[in-house]
């Protein structure tokens, strides 16, 4: 018999409910670390990563409706307190519903990396969105990226370069879903292990001036 997927009220953020920018000590009932996954899949790094950190909240952001679909009601299920998940275009939330410097870590793990040239534009992390994302990050706050897209990471690493004046590399920290020959543990990169394909990782800090 097919298990119904269910949206769970205590996981889920409606996009047509914010108004203005967040606050997240009212989301989360606290004033903690707050962690952002842009494009979370389902709902793997999340749910282990949340249950390892209850003194961290997290929020994850995915568009596609099948997986945020399966993450909330993992999420749910699993009955994660110090987690949110909402459906919504990450640049649009950022930049409408993020408070600056309000954040303490980026994951960002394999975006989307459209890779024909016309629609390069589309990619998350390019110049035009890098200083959305910096200005998200508290001073010191992180940015970890993943990717099996070799020519998506040389693009990264370009732009990484363009802002040393605002970011500092740092190690790659595995989360703590990541099992043997892993570095994140997401569904994503178990597939692409399993083809073979190369993960790239880059790991940067938002510098305090």
């Amino acid at each position: 018999m097919k298990r119904t997927i269910r949206e769970y009220d205590a996981i889920v953020l409606n996009p047509n409910d914010l108004c203005g920018q967040l606050d997240f000590a009212r989301i989360f009932g606290r004033v903690k670390p707050v962690h952002l996954e842009i494009g979370s899949g389902k709902g793997t790094f999340l749910v282990h990563q949340a249950r390892a950190e209850p003194d961290v909240d997290f929020l994850g952001i995915e568009w596609a409706r099948k997986y945020y679909r399966y993450a909330a009601d993992r999420l749910g299920r699993w009955e994660v307190a110090n987690v949110r998940i909402i459906r919504a275009d990450a640049v649009t939330f950022l930049t409408e519903h993020v408070p600056a410097e309000s954040i303490d870590c980026l994951h960002i793990y394999f975006p989307d990396p459209w890779p024909k040239k016309r629609h390069h534009k589309r990619r998350l992390l390019q110049q035009a969105n890098m200083n959305l994302l910096i200005g998200c990050l508290r001073p010191g706050g992180e940015m970890r990226i993943a990717t099996d897209h070799a020519a998506y990471f040389q693009q990264v690493q370009k732009v990484a370069d363009t802002c040393r004046n605002r970011l500092e590399p740092i190690p790659f920290t595995r989360p703590v879903g990541a099992r043997e020959g892993e570095l994140t543990g997401t569904n994503f990169e178990r597939k692409y292990i399993r083809d073979q394909r190369t993960i790239h990782t880059l790991a940067l800090r938002r510098k305090d001036a």
